[in-house]
């Protein structure tokens, strides 16, 4: 049995569990407000999905930390060597426009590198789970089946996913420069990485600084689960140890195959965008 076996069966209960909660409130003609500081819309959803997830993770791994992004405190990242990243809802606009692009996000980062993660789709029950090092799997209504990347190495090749709500001029220019045809529109972070771990997309570009730790740890660990890569627009691997939150440099999900080609595009967008210096 693999080291972090037990997290992800944890993580993948939890998630599951908390699935029902956000639907239950989707159900409902749920009411909306505003982050302070304009940091988009929030629900009671949110908060509830936010206040079982943390309660039950600290019940099954008390010697753990938890970062939420509806907890106020993230010093955990910088005091426990293994804090668990946690986004109840990651496309609250989704929730809110109800097309079903939400997820929730469950990530383990161990020293400070995101180790485990689990990504759920209450909408059409799909749970992409992995463990960094080892075969990570997608669930839905057709069955299990094992993550991998695609192989597509031509940039001008690759199929792109892009935000629903969030889509930005920078996004055009890596288009254009790499001379991409094809597109495809998700909501959430996680689903659009789990687009690509399933092969059916082969590149996420988020040329913005408007994006935190606990939107990336799990997807990072699941596309990394299926032999794929997430970095800064530099190129560099994000850190969970609490010295940042904010994804100051952006982020850059692509297969393997094609990264390299990819990468001093992305940064160079990212540069003339002032993510780079």
């Amino acid at each position: 049995m693999p080291a972090l076996a037990q997290e992800l069966e944890v993580a993948r209960r939890i998630a599951r569990q908390a699935g029902d909660i956000l639907l239950q409130v989707y159900a409902t003609d749920f009411s909306v407000t505003d982050k302070a500081g304009g940091a988009g819309p929030v629900t009671l959803a949110d908060e509830r999905a936010n206040a079982f997830i943390v309660d039950e993770l600290r019940k099954a791994f008390p010697a753990d930390g938890v970062v939420a992004e509806e907890n106020e405190d993230a010093s955990d990242a910088r005091r426990f060597s293994r804090c668990w990243f946690v986004d109840p809802l990651d496309g609250t606009q989704e929730f809110v426009n109800r097309n079903g692009e939400f997820a929730i996000h469950i990530g383990l980062a161990v020293e400070g590198r995101a180790a485990l993660g689990v990504v759920y789709r209450a909408v059409g029950d799909v749970l992409y789970s992995g463990i960094v090092g080892e075969q990570g799997f997608v669930e839905d209504p057709q069955g299990r089946r094992a993550l991998r990347v695609s192989d597509v190495a031509d940039p001008a090749q690759l199929r792109l996913v892009v935000s629903r709500s969030h889509r930005s001029k920078t996004t055009d220019a890596v288009v254009q420069r790499l001379g991409i045809t094809k597109e495809t529109e998700s909501g959430s972070v996680g689903l659009k990485c789990g687009l690509l771990a399933e092969a059916r997309c082969d590149l996420y570009v988020h040329v913005s600084d408007k994006s935190y730790r606990w939107d990336n740890c799990a997807p990072e660990a699941v596309i990394r689960s299926a032999g794929g890569v997430l970095t800064d627009l530099a190129g560099n691997a994000y850190l969970y140890d609490g010295s940042e939150l904010q994804n100051r440099r952006g982020l850059l999900a692509c297969n393997a195959a094609a990264f390299d080609k990819v990468l001093p595009v992305a940064s160079q967008v990212a540069r003339e965008a002032g993510l780079l210096k």
